[in-house]
């Protein structure tokens, strides 16, 4: 198999180390963004969601209308669209884009920022919720009948969409590392999002979500996020990391901002914190220096070196099985075309290597 590239695009300048600037909604720096990752070779570009922003819909449908090749990972929140509208929304966008279109399923982690949009339920909730609301979206999404529907959260009755996603099937996407969410993707995911965790841990959920997904007969693909920290020299990368990482503490302490709420329900934060408290470096190349200074809020961890050292990095990720990899930078945009100068290239051309039948 191939290694799919992801990226992740915003609305505007801003980041870790760098202050948000212009517009907050940037429809130049959102199309040359997307158009940045389309050139540097990326697969696919992830468009987040936040309680406070813009809505993402609109953001890919800006950024896809700026680009011809470049796919889209859309992510959405259950329990603020029903599943029936949400699935005529996607169907809708995937047309626009001429069949480009994912959509990352996200629960939600911290019951704080939830409430902003109204939801009061508890996580273990949000994850049942998950449940019945892909249950009715994918009904809609490809049934070519009316359909009932009586689920603990969702219940309609004659339900039918009649626009459909070009594609044959619109991939979906999910993560989260407790239990709860391993259930929901086994019924129900495609692709499997991990954040940045060492290799044992890493493996340890694979094997745990091809198990779970193996009871219902099905096979899932994995994605793994980072945030890759890349220099001509092994030393001049590292220094580059403790650079970030000094900007961003200072940042930090002077705005008061968080970098995203700290998440205290999410196992996934627990994971990246607990390898933080392990050590700053892991495995090598992994550097935990960010997600330390976030309490693991977020998809923070670093692979630090050279092209070729950040390179080899990932592919112990992709023999573990985890076939895609989103990477995104502390300096975004500039980030996003460095990667696709080396080392978006050169992993796959090491990728290739591996494997006979594409190489020839």
């Amino acid at each position: 198999m191939s290694i799919q590239f992801l990226g992740m695009i915003g609305h505007r300048l801003a980041s870790e180390t760098i202050p948000a600037s212009g517009p907050l909604f940037n429809k130049t720096y959102i199309a040359d963004f997307a158009r940045a990752h389309e050139e540097a070779g990326f697969d696919r570009v992830l468009v987040g969601y936040w309680s406070d922003q813009p809505d993402g819909f609109l953001v890919t449908a800006h950024a896809a209308a700026s680009t011809s090749r470049l796919t889209f990972l859309l992510a959405h929140r259950p329990g603020f669209v029903s599943p029936t509208l949400a699935a005529r929304k996607l169907a809708t966008l995937d047309q626009l884009t001429d069949g480009r279109l994912a959509v990352h399923i996200i629960s939600g982690g911290n019951d704080a920022e939830q409430r902003r949009d109204g939801d009061f339920l508890n996580k273990t909730e949000r994850y049942k919720r998950t449940d019945d609301f892909l249950s009715v979206l994918k009904q809609s999404l490809t049934s070519e009948q009316p359909y009932d529907h009586q689920g603990e959260y969702y219940q309609t009755e004659q339900a039918f969409s009649a626009i459909k996603p070009l594609q044959t099937t619109l991939p979906v996407y999910f993560g989260g590392s407790s239990a709860e969410a391993i259930q929901v993707a086994a019924r129900h995911a495609d692709v499997f999002a991990l954040w940045g965790e060492p290799l044992a841990g890493a493996a340890e959920t694979v094997r745990a979500v091809r198990a779970a997904a193996a009871k219902y007969g099905r096979q899932i693909g994995f994605n793994i996020s980072f945030r890759p920290i890349v220099a001509a020299t092994e030393k001049e990368a590292w220094e580059k990391a403790e650079f970030i990482r000094e900007t961003a503490r200072k940042k930090l302490l002077e705005s008061g901002h968080d970098f995203g709420l700290l998440k205290p329900q999410s196992v996934g934060a627990q994971r990246l914190l607990a390898a933080a408290n392990e050590g700053d470096r892991l495995d090598k190349n992994l550097w935990t220096g960010i997600a330390k200074l976030v309490s693991g809020g977020y998809n923070s961890t670093s692979l630090v070196g050279t092209p070729d050292q950040v390179s080899d990095a990932l592919l112990n990720y992709y023999d573990l099985g985890i076939e895609s990899v989103l990477i995104r930078g502390f300096d975004p945009l500039n980030d996003a075309r460095e990667y696709g100068k080396a080392l978006i290239p050169l992993t796959r051309e090491k990728v290739a290597a591996r494997n006979p039948a594409r190489r020839a």
